[in-house]
């Protein structure tokens, strides 16, 4: 199958096979692009596509590498140059999980014009030609992050929403599910929304930042996990502010034990990757498409009396 190849403004150029044999047996070429390196939901997305690429390998008699291109910090351009290169490269699919979806849709659109299915996960691109988003339902994510935090708050108090980079679509969808929510709970005032650079660092100065400014804070709905993925990040006496957020790596549990987080909502990251393979590889390999462009996957609540078991997960997922 001859194939064009792009490159921001440049002419197009041969394109290597879709398909090469490799020791016999077919093989395959998957690019994973995630927001940033160093948030670790998408190190958990990467073994993720591994583990899927060496159970479908082993299940069809196939080779299956994942090319991760991943830029070190959020970078939507860099996300875009990384489709672009990864179908020079002769990728026979990719997947990706948006930063800003205004930046990558071209990109998306030109791969898949090209011969190269794309899917999305955790967050998506929908004017894209994209075939399938694999991840939670962002607005229903926002209203149970809210309707969690009201009961553990007795349906009263003053609520701040962190909420990562503003430009996400997920992260969009999701504080205007927590608005929404707030709404059936006249107790709940909603202070503001407050976004930040999403490494654990600059998600809990801005969590000191606006607590500070704001003392009558007395809720916080993390809509991402960010500054729990560090240590001492939330620096209020457990149980005086209530705290629900989505993520649950391990170091998130620990906020769980001490007290300092009622609630978890786990995001199956680890799927995010296995998934978004399948998906791929279904396609390409097998000529299926999926049964609906939207591939829903339900979060997994996580409180005190079920931490520890959850905690086993990460000794398969990511163990030491």
């Amino acid at each position: 199958m001859n194939r064009r190849r792009f490159l921001s403004g440049a002419l197009a150029i041969p394109a290597v096979p879709l398909l090469v044999q490799a020791q016999g047996r077919k093989s395959y070429t998957f690019g994973l692009v995630a927001k940033s390196q160093g948030n670790a939901v998408f190190q958990v997305a990467r073994v993720g596509a591994e583990d899927a690429a060496r159970e479908l390998s082993a299940k069809h008699g196939v080779a299956i590498k994942i090319d991760w291109r991943t830029p070190n910090e959020e970078d939507a351009q860099k996300q875009a140059e990384a489709i672009e290169q990864l179908v020079l490269a002769g990728a026979d699919g990719v997947a990706i999980s948006c930063s800003d979806a205004n930046k990558v849709t071209d990109a998306i659109n030109r791969a898949v014009t090209d011969g190269v299915p794309v899917v999305t996960f955790d967050s998506d691109a929908p004017a894209s030609k994209r075939m399938v988003i694999y991840g939670v339902d962002d607005g229903q994510c926002g209203e149970q992050v809210m309707a969690e935090l009201a009961r553990v708050m007795g349906g009263s108090g003053v609520v701040a929403i962190l909420a990562g980079n503003q430009n996400a679509p997920n992260l969009q969808k999701r504080s205007a599910g927590v608005r929404l929510e707030a709404k059936k709970h006249p107790g709940i005032v909603i202070r503001d929304t407050y976004y930040h650079r999403e490494t654990p660092q600059d998600a809990a100065a801005r969590i000191e930042q606006v607590m500070q400014s704001n003392p009558d804070v007395t809720g916080w709905a993390l809509i991402g996990g960010w500054p729990l993925f560090t240590e001492n990040a939330l620096k209020w006496q457990p149980g005086t502010v209530k705290c629900v957020s989505v993520d649950a790596l391990p170091i998130c549990l620990n906020y769980l034990r001490s007290g300092h987080v009622q609630v978890l909502l786990a995001q199956q990251c680890h799927e995010w990757g296995h998934r978004s393979v399948e998906h791929l590889f279904n396609k390409v390999h097998l000529g299926q498409s999926p049964a609906s462009a939207r591939d829903v996957s339900p979060l997994v609540r996580v409180d005190r009396t079920n931490v520890e078991e959850y905690a086993k997960n990460w000794q398969k997922w990511l163990p030491k």
